[in-house]
């Protein structure tokens, strides 16, 4: 790789300094430091980031400016015109999403008795659910409780979490385990077969269980096999565009389809969103872990239809992306390798931060030592970034620990002539998750009635910050919720509903009556990184 002379210099002092540190203790900041700290670095402050939405259920709230531009825009869809005669799907539960939370709201929803249509805005598995790597969370060790670990993710939260998502989450995490290994996920284990856990940042138990660092992988294959055979049908290229209302409940959706460019209207007693979350919006431009189609599609369509978000004011920033080689930027270097002892490293050779603080905190620290500090190390492109020192684990544990616990992290860096088990990497905060979303109940169930929502799209469940391992867990239990809601409810639903586009005439007329540009359209379905003079056609072309 094409290091600078600043570099090699730098990395020789982090050789210089690694016997020392392997020795050196750093305590846990204090509640007024890490106040101090997120007030001042972390962008979640940053008051030119917000601004306050102007329209709709969550009207006077603040949100950072990339969302508030698609939650107050238009849809492409004329309600006065288009044509809902004909119904090209009639079924009980219709999944929006086609990633782990959707994939287990399908098999609750298909074994519980409903007729199940799983659409999805690409193939079936593109979700971030299948770019998880670090672990999933789960008190299932006799010094663990589902008590202990409520506390840890209130704490993580900064206890602005939904007391009844906290509680729902932790409570379901066991059970939820021995129902992923039942399907054939393959989780880490010892000789004698007990389920290896490690630390998370915030985490007072090592209660974090892994697939390699692969494990959304590994659970999103297993989901979707599962799903698969069990005969559910999927519609792949096809995200929704727009939620279809009777005027006080949800009825469908109208779906587009990007291979044929045909809109298609499913009827549907009740509608789940698992559409995942937003970091192709690029908020603040930050660089992001997100999967391609990670556009905020669910949190329009819901707030469209009337359903209020929670903590939209708050972003997660993943402390360490990749900031070198450039072609890797903002991919995610998962918080397990700091678990298993990586240390965070400022240009000098020197610590600076607890490797195990919540997300948020290790975030801050980052930037302000990048920034204000000045002791960031800059990339030949001019990305300033610190070090996160993976050797550092091999000379812990043992040589081979680094391709044994993270073997698609280490194929990822070969791949650019970097062995990481001799070289450290260079890491700077990266839009990875969205706190924020619909507003839900504990089963899942919006203020819209008959309209669901489990996964990243569902807000409260994290508060202000989300720890580690918490996001597949909440995946999975939020979408086993949703299903089973979902079906029981459709279960009771005798005639279907009308379908009308009611609710877009009414959200129309806001932004009409607030003077919002016509020129505002969302959902985005797909971000845009070309430059306009190749652009040779836009999605959708309309009939």
């Amino acid at each position: 790789m094409n290091y600078t002379p600043s570099m090699l210099e730098s990395m020789k002092r982090i050789e210089a300094t690694r016997e020392f540190r392997m020795t050196q203790d750093l305590p846990l900041l204090d509640p007024v430091q890490k106040v101090d700290l997120l007030e001042n670095y972390h962008p979640d402050y940053i008051e030119d980031v917000f601004r306050e939405l102007k329209v709709g259920p969550s009207k006077g709230t603040m949100t950072p400016k990339e969302f508030a531009e698609l939650f107050e825009a238009y849809s492409v869809l004329d309600p006065e015109k288009f044509d809902l005669s004909k119904i090209d799907y009639d079924v009980d539960v219709l999944v929006v999403g086609g990633g782990g939370a959707g994939a287990a709201a399908a098999l609750v929803a298909k074994e519980k008795g409903a007729s199940v249509l799983l659409v999805t805005k690409l193939r079936f598995g593109d979700a971030n659910t299948i770019m998880a790597q670090g672990g999933i969370q789960g008190a299932d060790k006799a010094n663990d409780s589902p008590s202990i670990h409520y506390l840890d993710v209130m704490g993580g939260g900064r206890y602005f979490n939904d007391p009844d998502l906290a509680e729902a989450l932790v409570i379901d995490a066991p059970e939820v385990l021995a129902w992923l290994e039942k399907l054939g996920v393959m989780f880490d284990k010892e000789a004698d077969g007990t389920m290896m856990s490690i630390h998370g940042g915030g985490t007072s138990r090592q209660r974090m269980h892994a697939a390699r660092d692969y494990t959304g992988g590994e659970i999103m294959k297993t989901l979707r096999d599962e799903a698969q055979n069990h005969g559910i049908d999927a519609i792949e290229f096809s995200p929704v565009y727009e939620l279809l209302t009777d005027g006080k409940k949800v009825t469908g959706a109208i779906l587009y389809n990007m291979e044929t460019y045909d809109f298609l209207v499913v009827r549907a007693k009740t509608v789940i969103l698992a559409t995942g979350g937003a970091g192709r919006l690029h908020v603040a431009g930050f660089p992001t872990t997100n999967h391609y189609g990670a556009t905020a599609d669910g949190l329009v369509l819901g707030y469209r239809a009337g359903a209020p978000l929670v903590f939209m004011d708050t972003i997660q920033y993943h402390p360490t992306g990749a900031a070198y080689p450039e072609q890797l930027l903002g991919q995610l270097v998962t918080e397990k390798v700091r678990g298993l002892g990586g240390q965070l490293v400022n240009t000098a050779g020197h610590r600076f931060i607890y490797e195990l603080e919540t997300r948020d905190v290790e975030a801050a620290a980052i930037i302000r030592e990048c920034g204000e500090r000045k002791k960031g190390v800059t990339t030949p492109s001019g990305y300033v970034s610190v070090w996160l020192d993976t050797p550092i684990i091999e000379a812990k544990h043992g040589a081979g620990t680094i391709r044994k616990r993270l073997p698609a992290m280490f194929r990822q860096y070969q791949r650019f002539g970097i062995d990481m088990s001799q070289i450290p990497l260079l890491v700077y905060p990266t839009q990875h998750y969205q706190n924020g979303g619909l507003k839900i109940t504990a089963d899942t169930e919006t203020p819209v009635k008959n309209l669901y929502a489990a996964g990243e799209v569902a807000g409260g469940i994290h508060g202000r910050n989300r720890l580690m391992g918490n996001s597949l867990l909440g995946v999975v239990v939020f979408g086993r919720r949703a299903g089973e809601a979902a079906a029981e409810r459709a279960a009771s639903i005798k005639k279907p509903g009308k379908l009308t586009l009611g609710h877009l005439k009414k959200f129309h007329a806001a932004l009409k009556a607030a003077r919002v540009s016509k020129k505002h359209v969302a959902p985005m379905l797909l971000p845009e990184y070309r430059r306009p003079e190749t652009i040779e056609q836009k999605l959708p072309v309309l009939p």
